[in-house]
């Protein structure tokens, strides 16, 4: 599939550019500088052509922080691409920073690069300035009023030549957690390459980064999100769009990382983050990452297990696992235990077994009454779902207690060996023909 990379100083409206082509609001915008710092990857598809858009930090020829970390993420998108824009600013003009950009372009001379003139919506005519970059004929556009896109769009695709547009299917999960708790570092010790930036200074990351990569001869895709603080820690827009390309993450992804700092005491903020994953209803690995450090404070596994599985007690059925990401150790076991969450995601339970099961717990023990009368199974089955999903009829599903629900779960949990990933039963009457808002309200 065909690549392309942006490639520019900071504030020429890449970010911009890049939303635009990919016709989502992926890349966060901002009036200042320096906002994107790692490389974020997007699906673009125009008159059937299928592509590849990568964004990237803005170059620039100051000391600055993240300079290098930034020049180094370019320089991986640039590797990766097999076409370049390169972007500049009509309204800025070009300074030293362009012709530095220029400078690093020329050393690809396999590249092909197109010079892009963005916010050029009152420009007619191209100055003879823009020629001095030592680029061919370049295109005008303004990406904030969609001028000349469907001209730049056109050029890309005839750069299509040899790649196919088969997307291979990939599965694809995502890493939340607290800021610095490794995340970042866990997603370049998995792919084997720095792909996005590691510093101490808490939220380096504000974007979430999707990374195609192959594991075992099998496709992933992970997500790295911006590290979520506590609502009185965030204090600009910047952090609010990261918190929602988070809960975007999530969405979009079939499993979970609920990422733990294994060298501190958890907290609230862990817990409340950790809500988020039971929200989202899908399979999730409690990681704890920096156990090299931790092990150094003679904390045993089966202690810190103990612990969470008391202060995350809404996730019970979620592997716990260890790892350091900085030293990557035991990084197998995050592929291992994806394995075996998917072969019980897709569970299929015989009816005949199902309700064999449901008929011995009932004869085991009756539910408690409710309102002088106690809910009692007439059928159950199996319905198609990311997790398992089982629809229970019963007489009346106003007399479901709580503690009856969470014993016919366990039930199912024991006799079909569904352990390591949340499972949905709905109630509903036997004589309902069609799923009623009551029945609803008695989801489990």
């Amino acid at each position: 599939m065909l690549k392309i990379a942006l490639v520019g100083k900071q504030n020429v409206g890449k970010s911009t550019i890049f939303n635009r082509i990919i016709r989502h609001k992926k890349a966060i915008v901002s009036d200042f500088p320096g906002v994107t710092r790692d490389r974020i990857h997007g699906i673009a598809n125009w008159l059937d052509k299928e592509f590849i858009v990568i964004d990237t930090g803005g170059l620039t020829n100051n000391i600055l922080t993240f300079r290098e970390n930034i020049e180094q993420q370019v320089k991986y998108a640039i590797d990766e691409a097999n076409l370049i824009l390169f972007i500049v600013s009509a309204k800025d003009g070009i300074n030293n920073d362009d012709y530095y950009v220029a400078k690093l372009l020329k050393k690809y001379k396999n590249k092909d690069i197109i010079l892009v003139i963005n916010k050029a919506e009152n420009i007619k005519k191209v100055d003879n300035i823009y020629y001095s970059l030592g680029f061919k004929e370049p295109i005008l556009i303004s990406a904030e009023h969609s001028i000349g896109m469907g001209d730049l769009l056109d050029k890309i695709i005839t750069y299509d030549k040899k790649k196919n547009n088969i997307k291979e299917e990939s599965f694809s999960f995502c890493i939340i957690g607290k800021t610095n708790v490794g995340k970042s570092t866990l997603l370049n010790a998995v792919v084997n390459e720095e792909r996005v930036i590691v510093s101490p200074i808490e939220h380096t990351t504000r974007d979430s980064i999707d990374v195609d990569f192959k594991y075992n001869n099998k496709n992933y895709t992970i997500v790295d999100t911006a590290g979520i603080r506590r609502k009185g820690k965030i204090k600009d827009d910047i952090e609010k769009f990261a918190i929602m390309r988070t809960e975007g993450a999530i969405q979009r992804s079939e499993l979970i990382i609920l990422m733990l700092d294994g060298s501190k005491p958890f907290d609230e903020q862990d817990k409340i983050i950790g809500g988020l994953a039971y929200k989202a209803n899908i399979p999730t690995i409690i990681c704890v990452n920096k156990w090299d450090v931790a092990k150094q404070n003679e904390k045993k596994v089966d202690e810190v297990k103990k612990i969470i599985t008391k202060e995350f007690q809404y996730l019970s059925w979620a592997p716990i696992i260890f790892i350091s990401a900085k030293e990557k150790k035991h990084l197998h076991t995050i592929f291992s235990t994806i394995e075996k969450i998917r072969e019980q995601a897709k569970m299929n339970v015989s009816t005949s077994m199902l309700n064999r099961t449901l008929a011995q717990a009932e004869f085991s023990n009756n539910a408690p009454k409710i309102k002088g009368d106690r809910i009692s199974i007439s059928y159950a089955t199996q319905v198609k779902g990311k997790i398992p999903t089982f629809v229970i009829f019963v007489n009346n599903p106003d007399h479901l207690h709580f503690s009856y629900a969470r014993y016919i779960e366990n039930k199912i949990r024991d006799a079909f060996g569904i352990d390591c990933v949340p499972i949905t039963l709905y109630y509903k009457s036997k004589n309902a023909r069609i799923r009623t808002k009551k029945d609803d309200e008695h989801v489990q």
